[in-house]
Protein backbone atom coordinates (compact mmCIF):
# COMPACT_ATOMS: atom_id res chain seq x y z
CA UNK A 1 0.00 0.00 0.00
CA UNK A 2 2.89 2.37 0.74
CA UNK A 3 4.20 2.01 -2.81
CA UNK A 4 0.75 2.72 -4.26
CA UNK A 5 0.33 5.76 -2.01
CA UNK A 6 3.75 7.10 -2.97
CA UNK A 7 2.90 6.68 -6.65
CA UNK A 8 -0.49 8.33 -6.28
CA UNK A 9 1.02 11.37 -4.56
CA UNK A 10 3.63 11.72 -7.30
CA UNK A 11 1.07 11.53 -10.10
CA UNK A 12 -1.41 13.86 -8.39
CA UNK A 13 0.73 16.99 -8.67
CA UNK A 14 -0.70 19.80 -10.76
CA UNK A 15 1.65 18.93 -13.62
CA UNK A 16 1.98 15.23 -12.73
CA UNK A 17 1.50 12.35 -15.13
CA UNK A 18 0.60 8.68 -14.82
CA UNK A 19 4.21 7.80 -15.60
CA UNK A 20 5.35 9.82 -12.56
CA UNK A 21 3.17 7.63 -10.36
CA UNK A 22 4.44 4.40 -11.87
CA UNK A 23 8.07 5.52 -11.50
CA UNK A 24 7.59 6.59 -7.87
CA UNK A 25 5.85 3.34 -6.91
CA UNK A 26 8.49 1.23 -8.64
CA UNK A 27 11.27 3.21 -6.95
CA UNK A 28 9.63 2.61 -3.57
CA UNK A 29 9.44 -1.13 -4.23
CA UNK A 30 13.05 -1.21 -5.36
CA UNK A 31 14.21 0.62 -2.22
CA UNK A 32 12.20 -1.78 -0.05
CA UNK A 33 13.99 -4.79 -1.55
CA UNK A 34 12.51 -5.28 -5.02
CA UNK A 35 11.89 -8.91 -5.97
CA UNK A 36 13.04 -10.03 -2.53
CA UNK A 37 9.91 -8.50 -0.96
CA UNK A 38 7.39 -8.33 -3.82
CA UNK A 39 8.29 -10.72 -6.65
CA UNK A 40 6.72 -10.02 -10.05
CA UNK A 41 5.52 -6.55 -9.07
CA UNK A 42 3.54 -4.59 -11.64
CA UNK A 43 2.36 -1.01 -11.31
CA UNK A 44 -0.36 0.79 -13.24
CA UNK A 45 -1.74 4.30 -12.94
CA UNK A 46 -4.79 6.11 -14.24
CA UNK A 47 -5.54 9.81 -14.00
CA UNK A 48 -8.71 11.76 -14.64
CA UNK A 49 -9.18 15.50 -14.29
CA UNK A 50 -9.97 15.06 -10.57
CA UNK A 51 -8.48 11.77 -9.34
CA UNK A 52 -5.38 9.63 -9.79
CA UNK A 53 -5.27 5.93 -8.90
CA UNK A 54 -2.15 3.77 -8.68
CA UNK A 55 -2.37 -0.02 -8.43
CA UNK A 56 0.55 -2.20 -7.30
CA UNK A 57 0.31 -5.97 -7.66
CA UNK A 58 2.77 -8.77 -7.02
CA UNK A 59 3.31 -12.04 -5.21
CA UNK A 60 3.54 -12.10 -1.45
CA UNK A 61 6.34 -13.91 0.31
CA UNK A 62 5.12 -17.21 1.71
CA UNK A 63 6.34 -19.68 4.31
CA UNK A 64 4.28 -22.44 2.70
CA UNK A 65 6.23 -24.13 -0.13
CA UNK A 66 4.55 -23.84 -3.52
CA UNK A 67 2.04 -21.21 -2.42
CA UNK A 68 2.63 -17.70 -3.71
CA UNK A 69 -0.46 -15.54 -3.09
CA UNK A 70 -1.07 -12.47 -5.22
CA UNK A 71 -1.46 -9.19 -3.37
CA UNK A 72 -3.02 -6.09 -4.90
CA UNK A 73 -3.20 -2.64 -3.36
CA UNK A 74 -4.49 0.59 -4.79
CA UNK A 75 -4.40 4.20 -3.67
CA UNK A 76 -6.44 7.11 -5.00
CA UNK A 77 -5.96 10.81 -4.32
CA UNK A 78 -7.38 14.04 -5.67
CA UNK A 79 -5.39 15.81 -8.37
CA UNK A 80 -3.85 19.13 -7.39
CA UNK A 81 -5.34 21.98 -9.34
CA UNK A 82 -5.67 25.71 -8.96
CA UNK A 83 -9.11 27.20 -9.01
CA UNK A 84 -10.39 30.74 -8.95
CA UNK A 85 -11.88 31.98 -5.65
Amino acid sequence: IAAAQEGARAAAGEHGHESDGVQAANAFIKEAGGDDVLPGATTTASRTTTTVTVVVQGHSLSVIPGWSPVVRQEASVHVERLTAP
